[in-house]
């Protein structure tokens, strides 16, 4: 069998000028809970779950994703880095993962995304992209990431896009919904050749007011 030329996420911490993601911590529920429960949050076509009521169901979803990691998932608290116009340091404005690790196919989901509606369209995704991405490509040395949403989710669609992602198609009746509906996943793929590249997009955007 060949040697993996890549290592699992480290589980660190990822530190930036705007954001850091922390590795999900269950004192992170009381955070998270005020984003899982934003109603707006569900509004743009993300039907994987309901806005929560209760900070039992958010807690429920913190340990699900702590207990990921001994299934090769690393979830992530996403916080506020330093006080500024979008709030103050330690702020928890949402979640992110790394999962569904291959290091022998170099393969690795970046996924299981969620920020609460005050921080759209601000420099959090895209830092919080870029942090996840050098992580990806540079420590662990994966050549590929996958990032995919519900073909009805059109704002994380067009952010997977803007992110400078590759489409590559439709993974029909792929995931069931909460409603037993099923969902359609659009899939797409950074490729370590097209990091550089996805990476100065990123910077730009950082760099801009």
């Amino acid at each position: 069998m060949p040697v993996p030329a890549c290592i699992p996420p480290t589980g660190e911490p990822l530190v930036g000028r705007v954001v850091r993601l922390d590795p999900l911590q269950p004192d992170d529920a009381p955070g998270l809970f005020a984003v899982y429960s934003d109603p707006r949050c569900y509004e743009q076509g993300f039907a994987m779950m309901r806005p929560h009521t209760s900070l039992a169901e958010t807690e429920a979803l913190v340990a699900d994703g702590i207990a990921a990691r001994g299934a090769g998932r690393t979830a992530y608290a996403v916080r506020l880095a330093a006080d500024g116009a979008l709030g103050t340091a330690g702020t928890v404005v949402g979640s992110t993962s790394l999962g569904d690790v291959d290091t022998v196919r170099e393969h690795v989901h970046l996924g299981w995304t969620m920020y609460g509606s005050r921080w759209w369209g601000t420099q959090v995704n895209p830092e919080c992209k870029l942090l996840l991405l050098e992580h990806a490509f540079d420590t662990c040395g994966f050549g590929r990431v996958k990032i995919q949403t519900d073909v009805i989710n059109g704002r994380s669609r067009a952010a997977i896009l803007k992110l400078g992602a590759v489409f590559e198609g439709v993974t029909r009746r792929d995931v069931r919904r909460p409603d037993g509906t099923w969902r359609d996943s659009a899939v797409h793929s950074i490729l370590v050749d097209e990091w550089p590249t996805v990476r100065a997009g990123l910077l730009t955007r950082l760099a801009s007011p």
